[in-house]
């Protein structure tokens, strides 16, 4: 053990940091709760939505909503600066227990019976508040005090049990939580550049799968055509486990929604019937509830059959233009058209007549690299934020524990 620190019941930490439980350090209060009837008017309501994953509460009271409240009420779950929201109950136990900070007083607002609030005493700084409950030391905890039913629940009897370790000096708790909020801000450029660049491609395609902007160097009239007469269904289909040994299966699930992204894949087995592809095709979700899935793939495999492996029927369609063109909106929307009741699919019949607006080859291709060139910058980005949120963690888990000291 390194000189100046000790051990605890959370492991070691610096000797001069405090470990209490939360309920030497603050008191809990269950929200409320109220009728049907009384939602929708009346005073401010913080509701679940409204502190979910976020760490920090809005500070205007003209988002949230509503609910019929008493004085006596507003007074018993009034909010006020320096506040922790805890998440009551949550479908997926990395959920439960989330903390969101009250950054101000909230006059006549009170907050819903699905979150628990806790005033402590005064001896956390408002700052480290935003921070030191992610720890994944006391998130480990929270969730192991948790019950299972149907969600994964908290209540304030098991939350007041928790240890939490802090700097017993509010300027070192203040000074890491500078330190953790500087890469917050960093994230949120990172977040809000990624929106923007989100919607400039989204303009761009616009502009030029349409015609509506021409490149330099091309000219002469676009012919708009049936979807199905230049594209076309890859459907050769194979059951899983007759595939050759370390065939790659993409299912839906590891396409992300509405980026292009592929975050995985299984090696293929099963009797179930899958669609062969090949590098290059355009993998396309056809559930409804999945049509913003599309990946251009980078190998050869196997995928669901809930999955349609679409290539060019002929030499009149780009590949990379077909894949700027199954992004589009109104190509989505027109996918929508479904049929099925329980998980209601694309019907291929329309989709098929879904009138494309083409452009040479050679237009097409450079309309394609320019947006792929769109869709990699936004990639990069992104790869940017994921380092930059692995970076924080790493920097809470050093700070949070006292291993890495500020003053």
């Amino acid at each position: 053990m390194k000189p100046a620190y000790k051990m605890t019941e959370v492991g070691v930490i610096p000797e001069d940091w405090l470990v209490k439980s939360l309920g030497e350090l603050g008191r809990f209060k269950n929200g409320i709760n109220k009728g049907a009837s009384d939602f929708g008017h009346g005073f401010p309501l913080v509701n679940l939505l409204d502190v979910f994953g976020i760490p920090k509460l809005c500070t205007s009271v003209t988002d949230l909503g509503l609910v019929n409240s008493g004085d006596t009420e507003r007074k018993v779950y009034d909010l006020k600066k320096g506040d922790l929201l805890f998440v009551r109950s949550s479908v997926k136990p990395e959920g439960v227990g989330l903390t969101t900070l009250v950054p101000a007083d909230f006059p006549k607002t009170v907050f819903s019976g699905f979150l628990l609030r806790f005033r402590d005493f005064g001896e956390l700084a408002d700052e480290i508040k935003e921070h030191c409950f992610l720890q994944a030391g006391f998130r480990r905890r929270l969730i192991a005090a948790s019950t299972v039913s149907a969600n994964t629940n908290i209540n304030q009897h098991a939350l007041k049990k928790l240890p939490i370790w802090y700097p017993s000096s509010k300027p070192e708790q203040r000074a890491i939580a500078t330190t953790l909020s500087d890469v917050d801000a960093l994230l949120g450029a990172l977040d809000r550049l990624i929106a923007k660049k989100r919607d400039l491609k989204q303009a761009t395609m616009q502009q030029l799968l349409t015609g509506q902007t021409r490149l330099p160097g091309f000219s002469g009239e676009w012919e708009v055509i049936e979807f199905g007469d230049v594209a076309e269904i890859r459907n050769r289909k194979v059951l899983a486990s007759t595939a050759p040994h370390g065939t790659r299966c993409v299912e839906l699930d590891a396409i992300g929604q509405a980026n292009g992204r592929l975050y995985g894949w299984i090696e293929a087995n099963g009797p179930s019937a899958k669609y062969r592809f090949e590098a290059g095709d355009v993998l396309f979700g056809r559930l409804r509830a999945y049509l913003k899935k599309y990946w251009k793939a980078t190998f050869s495999g196997i995928c669901s059959t809930e999955i349609w492996p679409l290539i060019p029927k002929n030499a009149r369609l780009v590949a990379g233009f077909l894949y700027q063109v199954v992004q589009t909106n109104s190509f989505i929307e027109t996918a929508g058209v479904s049929y099925g009741t329980h998980m209601p699919r694309s019907d291929w019949g329309v989709l098929s007549r879904f009138p494309v607006a083409l452009p040479l080859p050679e237009e097409q291709s450079a309309i394609a690299t320019i947006l792929s060139d769109m869709d990699a910058e936004i990639e990069a980005l992104e790869a940017r934020r994921a380092k930059t949120r692995d970076l924080k963690q790493a920097m809470m888990q050093e700070l949070l524990t006292g291993r890495t000291r500020l003053v």
